[in-house]
C-alpha cells in the first residue's frame, strides 16, 4: 500500500515565483469527495491521472494514495461525469534543500488562495521551510482540494 506523507502550509508572498524550477497548469475534478476516499480525476500539462486517497491520519500528515496515469482523453472524459465543480491551479514546483515543495496557486471560485506542500519520507523529517511559506495548514479539511469544491474560498470569512 502506497503511503503519502505531506505537510501544507498558506503561503505568504509571491516570491516563490522567483525561485520555481517548473510550472504546470492542473484541472482536476472528483468522482467522489468522501471523507474515507477521494477519487480525483486530472489532467496535468499533457497527461491524465486517476487518484484515489483514503483518509488521514490522526495529524492528518499521512494518508493511503494510489495513481495511475491514463489519457488526457479519458481524464477529460471522465471530468465530464465528476461531482459538481472543479479545480483549476498552477502548481510550481521550488527547490528548497532537498526538497521540493508544490505551490498551488488557484484560480475561479478559489483564486487568491496559495497553498504550498512538502512530500515527506516521515512525518518529523527535517526540511528547510523557504521564506515565503507562512501558517501550516496540514490536517485542516477546509484546504483539502476535495472540500474546495464544495466551499470555494471565496466563500471564506477571513
Amino acid at each position: 500500500m502506497a503511503q503519502e506523507i505531506e505537510r501544507k502550509f498558506l503561503v505568504k508572498s509571491n516570491a516563490f515565483k522567483n525561485e520555481f524550477e517548473s510550472k504546470t497548469r492542473i484541472i482536476q475534478g472528483y468522482l467522489s469527495s468522501v471523507v474515507e476516499r477521494t477519487v480525483r480525476v486530472r489532467v496535468k500539462g499533457d497527461k491524465g491521472f486517476v487518484t484515489v486517497k483514503g483518509i488521514g491520519n490522526e495529524s492528518g500528515a499521512s494518508r493511503y494514495e494510489w495513481e495511475k496515469e491514463i489519457t488526457v482523453d479519458d481524464a477529460t472524459d471522465l471530468l465530464k461525469i465528476c461531482e459538481p465543480g472543479v479545480i483549476d491551479k498552477t502548481r510550481f514546483n521550488v527547490l528548497s534543500g532537498k526538497h521540493v515543495f508544490e505551490v498551488d496557486e488557484f484560480y475561479g471560485d478559489n483564486d487568491g488562495l496559495v497553498v504550498a506542500e512538502v512530500e515527506l519520507v516521515t512525518e518529523d523529517e527535517f526540511f528547510v521551510k523557504p521564506s515565503w511559506i507562512g501558517v501550516e495548514v496540514t490536517g485542516d479539511s477546509k484546504y483539502y482540494n476535495s472540500a474546495l469544491i464544495k466551499n470555494p474560498y471565496k466563500n471564506w470569512d477571513i
